[in-house]
């Protein structure tokens, strides 16, 4: 995957000025303030901060499922108002249907009314995504019958099979073990050398978004305001060597202390509100 420069690439998404209110018996609790944010084309860009403090709910803007109180997000230039088939969504706790089939999970996305894919096409995406995954042997198995990591692979597949232009993607990886989760990380970074998306990413691991981002969004402890973004200076196609990089070491050091300093700063909030 070869992403285009800052400067060439035209934007794709526009955050400005986001801000999100949710309702609590207390009254109103914000959960971002102020986020301005592009994202270009072919960028892959991760988000990273303290647990609750928003992140998901950045990401869940973009896919259409909140909307905000204030601030829009632009899409192509036009606000967003709902999901759609060019945001392919994957979510931590795999998201696949458990009485479907390998193969008729894939398929599912291809079957809705909003899907613009001709139909004699439906059965050769399904092939081929089985195949981009490692999954041809187990087309006609049940999820329950795959370990996790498998099922992460199917629950991308099922996303990438709709052929959407954005891939959010909110701790995809998070409730594997180290080993499945590199490869895991490997496997996605060959998909998108292969297929090309705009990416965003939602995680709390510092060498996951170095390993894979083009940028890095470090966003404070709630409400969620950006704090700063990070430039990743390593280029595609990425491979396990990057690790021994000592840039890779400087720059993991430097944002593990700005996300340290936030669940700090999440921790004082917390003092404050048992007082």
């Amino acid at each position: 995957m070869t992403l285009p420069t800052q400067t060439e690439a035209p934007v794709r998404v526009s955050f400005r000025d986001v801000s999100v209110d949710f309702p609590t018996a207390q009254g109103p609790m914000r959960v971002l303030d102020g986020v301005s944010l592009d994202i270009r084309q072919g960028e892959f860009v991760s988000i990273i901060g303290p647990s609750g403090c928003g992140k998901t709910t950045l990401m869940n803007i973009l896919g259409g499922f909140v909307q905000p109180s204030a601030g829009q997000v632009l899409l192509d230039g036009q606000p967003v108002r709902g999901p759609g088939p060019d945001r392919g969504v994957i979510f931590q706790e795999y998201g696949v249907f458990p009485w479907l089939t390998v193969r008729q999970n894939i398929a599912f996305g291809l079957k809705l009314a909003g899907n613009k894919i001709p139909k004699p096409e439906h059965q050769a995406i399904v092939e081929r995504y089985m195949a981009l995954m490692g999954l041809a042997d187990f087309a006609d198995h049940f999820p329950k019958h795959l370990s996790g990591g498998m099922r992460q692979r199917l629950a991308i597949a099922r996303a990438y099979a709709v052929r959407p232009q954005f891939l959010l993607m909110d701790e995809p990886f998070g409730a594997l073990d180290a080993q499945t989760r590199s490869a895991m990380q490997d496997l996605l970074l060959e998909v998108l050398q292969t297929e090309g998306k705009t990416v965003l990413l939602i995680t709390h691991s510092v060498e996951e978004a170095i390993y894979l981002s083009s940028r890095i969004v470090v966003v404070t402890a709630r409400p969620a305001r950006i704090r700063t973004v990070i430039d990743v200076p390593f280029g595609y196609p990425r491979a396990e060597n990057v690790h021994a990089d000592p840039r890779f070491g400087v720059l993991r050091a430097q944002i593990h202390e700005l996300v340290m300093q936030e669940y700090a700063a999440q921790a004082r909030q917390t003092l404050r509100m048992a007082d």
